[in-house]
């Protein structure tokens, strides 16, 4: 740049240039900010920043039912017999109360002044955020008899000063509101989303009830109240697994807080720990699961040495070995909590750690005193999978020498692509020779990769390691990835950042690819939650008529192209397996990354996607007969 051009930058960058978004305005210049994102996660953030605000109100004793309905015209409405949010006249503000927690960021009753002992909402711009990202927002207030009334429209603007609008001998807050649709990329809210969120906010707010509804369709109606708390939640994530011993649970007050922990082992191989603090769900831990962590660990090797279960040459059991097979929830409440970022991913208080380490140490080294058949059968459970363990370093370590040893550093089967940058290069996972064979000479082999499995790899929810790295198909996908297993994997090593899912549209096809998706979701999920993982959509039909062809990926896309052209129901070909595709066929539709259509895989509800992965590949039998029996009718095509 020339000094002159320099000095006309310098001389037109003054004050002005300076933007001040003021009010809500920063909220709908950087939603992201306050609400993590504007897609599906986003929107449905917003109900969860109002049912804060009431569970708030449950956890400090002043409300005991909450109502949350989504309506027909795509709002939703959150209502509570709490307190009330206050609405008289701010002395800062010289607004009411209700339009400053509504339209001022960081205004609540939250940041001391004897408003919450413990809370959720701590940065105060939970409701105000929503005011600000919807359409419409009315508030109706419950208290000293009367229903006071103040509505809001385009994104925080007050369309009415407070009223009142009548008597009533209730308390309590009602907030309805509309998503702002040039704000999301989608603003339908997901029922089972909503419904998975408050069973769970009920579980871990003991005497609450939360009722739920869906107005958009009839009899969608659900109501909950879980006396025993997290130990009872604890019961729902076992409901379809084989206990051992029982349910491990303590609940004190100390110093720092609150302190609750339930916790039980089954037979299954994985673990499944949800830590929370004040009701906010710590996505990636924290202080408090680290203490627990630690407590588990040492207590139950002290509990082994004590009793002679472990001799005094053998090692300790490490934290792998005594988490595997365990369902925990660690739910702590404090005054004070400190939360990375506005979502409250990880609570950052250092006093927790001890709080948690010394209430469930104690009560569990307690319990196992108490019951030694329990204990026995925990340091069992325990022991296996350290065994396990050490079979599968040596598994891992023979695969790994094996490798190096005869230069097999990729495995035989793999058409590798001629890129080695992974940002661009695509893994295609191919069920069976004939398919393989085919993508393999339709591919771009500059970034696209070939790896045909044979058959039907193992079931890894029924399998520990030093069985899944016995097992070739899995052993040859692992190495083609890069990223390695278990305690070794490191994502920052795929050698692809698409990992695509390709199997045949058939009853088959769709067993491997559940298996495979379970193999990612158990052992490989760092490649699901990096984005790296996909599941390509070949097309079910080829409708043609004379040299006019076209291809459909559904039931409904072939009945829509008939109905527009009733010349192409003369030669509709279903398509059983890729292998009957030629290549450029396997190109057009399924390949190209101009033309194809695929599915990324996400994992948006951890504990439904656990439960479900456990109820079709489990070991229990019972659950799965249930879920066939369940969605039966929803099935189009099954070949038999």
């Amino acid at each position: 740049m020339a000094d002159s051009d320099k000095a006309k930058s310098a001389s037109s960058y003054s004050a002005e240039s300076i933007q001040v978004l003021e009010g809500l305005s920063a909220v709908r210049k950087r939603p992201g900010m306050y609400i993590g994102t504007t897609d599906t996660a986003g929107l449905h953030h917003l109900i969860w920043e109002v049912v804060d605000n009431a569970i708030d109100e449950a956890m400090a004793g002043f409300c005991k039912n909450i109502d949350v309905i989504i309506h027909k015209d795509g709002s939703c409405s959150v209502e509570d017999d709490g307190r009330g949010i206050p609405v008289d006249k701010h002395s800062k503000t010289g607004k009411s109360a209700l339009e400053t927690v509504l339209t001022i960021l960081h205004a609540g009753g939250k940041f001391g002044g004897g408003g919450y002992k413990v809370s959720g909402g701590l940065h105060g711009v939970g409701v105000s955020a929503v005011n600000a990202l919807s359409v419409s927002l009315k508030a109706n207030v419950y208290r000293d008899g009367k229903i006071y009334e103040q509505e809001y429209i385009d994104g925080g603007h007050p369309k009415s000063e407070i009223e009142i609008v009548g008597e009533t001998e209730k308390t309590g807050t009602r907030i309805l509101f509309k998503p702002d649709p040039t704000i999301f990329e989608h603003t339908d809210f997901d029922f089972q989303t909503v419904l998975n969120r408050l069973r769970q906010q009920a579980y871990l707010t003991k005497g609450v009830t939360i009722r739920v509804v869906d107005e958009r369709e009839e009899d969608k109606k659900y109501q909950f109240y879980f006396e025993g708390g997290i130990k009872s939640y604890v019961q729902h994530l076992n409901q379809n697994k084989e206990a051992i011993g029982s349910i491990v649970y303590v609940e004190k007050e100390v110093d720092e807080g609150i302190v609750e922990v339930a916790l039980q082992y089954t037979e299954t191989f994985n673990e499944q720990i949800f830590t929370f603090a004040n009701n906010i769900h710590t996505i990636e831990g924290g202080m408090h699961l680290t203490g627990f962590r630690s407590a588990l660990t040492r207590t139950i090797n002290n509990y082994a040495r004590k009793n002679n279960l472990l001799k005094e040459k053998d090692v300790n059991l490490t934290a792998d070995d005594v988490r595997e097979g365990l369902t925990a929830i660690v739910s702590v409440k404090l005054a004070d909590p400190q939360f990375e970022g506005q979502t409250k991913s990880k609570l950052g208080n250092a006093e927790m750690r001890t709080a948690v380490e010394t209430v469930f140490g104690d009560a569990f080294n307690e319990f196992m005193e108490e019951n030694p058949n329990d204990a026995r059968a925990f340091f069992g459970k325990c022991a296996l999978a350290a065994r396990a363990r050490m079979a599968a370093r040596a598994a891992r370590d023979t695969v790994i020498r094996k490798g190096a040893l005869e230069g097999l550093t990729l495995p035989g089967k793999l058409a590798d692509c001629s890129s080695k940058n992974p940002e661009e290069s695509e893994l295609f996972i191919v069920e069976g020779d004939s398919a393989g064979g085919s993508a393999k000479m339709g591919r771009n082999r500059m970034i696209q990769a070939i790896l045909p499995l044979r058959g039907k790899i193992l079931n890894v929810e029924q399998a520990r390691m030093d069985r899944i790295l016995a097992n070739n198909e899995i052993k040859n996908l692992i190495i083609a990835l890069g990223i390695g297993i278990g305690e070794v994997l490191d994502i920052s090593k795929i050698r692809y950042h698409k990992a695509i899912i390709m199997t045949d549209a058939d009853v088959d096809g769709a067993h491997i690819r559940t298996l495979l998706l379970t193999l990612f979701y158990r052992y490989l999920r760092p490649v699901i939650e990096a984005g790296f993982l996909y599941v390509a959509q070949p097309p079910l039909y080829k409708l043609s008529f004379g040299k006019k062809s076209e291809y459909a990926y559904s039931e409904e896309q072939k009945d829509l192209a008939i109905s527009k052209n009733p010349d192409l129901a003369k030669n509709v070909q279903r398509y059983k397996g890729l292998g009957e595709m030629n290549p450029d066929q396997l190109w057009e539709t399924t390949m190209d990354p101009e033309r194809r259509m695929m599915y990324k895989i996400l994992i948006d509800e951890a504990e439904e996607a656990d439960r479900t992965f456990e109820t079709l590949m489990g070991s229990e039998v019972a659950p799965r007969k249930k879920f066939i029996q369940s969605h039966a009718k929803k099935v189009k095509n099954l070949d038999i």
